[in-house]
């Protein structure tokens, strides 16, 4: 009984726990499980913002271990009924063993490498979020591991990179901000091949457009606050572990460093996640028409959008994902291009982030990728001409118009 009345859980069917649900339909419903469902069959679960939670009366007799008390849930640092349903909402659409929900997509990262020891080196996409190479070159470094920034759209540069003490292969696919694609199936059989652990950071595209481990990899890592989240109104990461017992070792991480998401911020992840579905296919349509757009422009240089049949990542991005997502990058004809736009789009906002409803634009080489060295941003194009483009669901003719407007000299 729950304040007088008599409740029931409720109770799915073992045919019901086994339906192939769409990737729609988990955006929505998650998991069909019992132990996710509320004693009143709430529609929008429950914010439980309880610090800690009662074990189960007890007798002189009982057993007083963890799992003869607990109802499940002891203390939020280390479990929380909201941030665990939004764990398993993520693990459900991406294909997972089981996931970890942490205060941000930086926190994601590090995560992941507390499961490296000094001497460990990995391999990772060098056209990559910049904050994330600044771990590696700040952080990771002093921590005793070697990390090398290589092209690994060539599977070619990645085996010659490989050394005795290599560990792991970490990807960005699309990259960030020049769009490379890097094939995940290929990637997966070499790192097989030597015993390595293979990464995949997913944001750019979500779980909605791309499976990381269904190809092999290894673990895949999100910055919630992007397409998951969807609003601009959080900051959250996640890690998607492919085996059981990764996904215990990275909780056992998450309960000892202390670097969980909030109920909270769990809570409006959750409510996001039910809209990326229709957010992403409007994103996308959206972005494919800028895209197509922006290259009959006589003051774009170059449009870096991998669903462009000309994008030299195409083949493989239609191979390994269900779409192109959303992220467009583009070269001016001259640096004072790039900034006049930058001054007189009135729709479009000016901002470091991505992946939420409103459209936005950024200057990677004095935002996202100020920190990456300069021989590296000369090589990659991260110059003073690239613009970053997160398409919005906004009316496609009205970001077209305020584009061609701030184009005009």
């Amino acid at each position: 009984k729950m304040f007088g009345k008599e409740v029931e859980y409720i109770q799915f069917t073992e045919e019901e726990k086994e339906m192939d649900l769409d990737l729609k339909t988990r955006c929505i419903h998650g998991i069909l499980d019992a132990k996710d469902q509320d004693v009143y069959r709430a529609i929008s679960y429950p914010l439980y913002l309880s610090s800690t939670f009662a074990h189960k009366p007890t007798t002189p007799d009982s057993d007083f271990s963890h799992d003869g008390v607990s109802t499940g849930f002891t203390y939020s640092r280390q479990s929380n009924p909201t941030r665990a349903q939004l764990e398993d909402v993520i693990t459900s659409l991406e294909g997972a063993a089981g996931t970890v929900a942490v205060s941000s997509g930086m926190a994601a990262i590090s995560l992941v490498f507390e499961l490296f020891s000094p001497g460990d080196h990995i391999i990772c996409t060098e056209d990559l979020y910049g904050g994330t190479e600044r771990l590696f070159t700040e952080i990771s470094i002093k921590n005793g591991l070697k990390v090398d920034l290589v092209d690994t759209t060539d599977i070619a540069n990645i085996r010659q990179a490989i050394r005795p003490e290599t560990k792991a292969l970490y990807i960005e696919t699309p990259g960030n901000p020049m769009m490379e694609v890097t094939d995940l199936a290929a990637c997966s059989a070499l790192a097989k091949e030597y015993g390595l652990l293979l990464i995949v950071d997913n944001t750019f595209l979500s779980p909605y457009l791309q499976n990381p481990i269904s190809f092999g990899a290894d673990l895949v890592i999100h910055s919630g606050t992007k397409f998951l989240c969807g609003h601009n109104d959080v900051v959250a990461g996640f890690v998607c572990a492919a085996t059981q017992e990764r996904s215990d070792r990275l909780h056992f991480l998450v309960t000892t460093i202390g670097n969980a998401l909030s109920p909270f911020d769990s809570w409006l992840l959750l409510r996001g996640i039910k809209t990326l579905s229709v957010r992403m296919e409007r994103q996308q349509e959206n972005a494919e028409k800028i895209a197509r757009w922006l290259k009959e422009q006589p003051k774009i240089r170059e449009v870096f959008y991998a669903g462009l049949p000309e994008h030299p990542g195409y083949a493989v991005n239609q191979a390994q994902s269900r779409g192109a997502g959303s992220m467009i990058s583009f070269h001016t004809d001259t640096e004072q291009t790039a900034k006049t736009i930058l001054s007189k789009l009135k729709l479009i906002a000016f901002a470091e982030s991505l992946g939420g409803t409103e459209t936005l634009i950024t200057y990677p080489l004095f935002q996202t990728h100020t920190e990456v060295p300069p021989e590296t941003r000369e090589r990659l194009g991260i110059t003073e001409t690239l613009l970053r483009l997160s398409v919005g669901l906004e009316d496609v003719d009205d970001l077209i118009a305020d584009l061609s407007q701030a184009l005009q000299s």
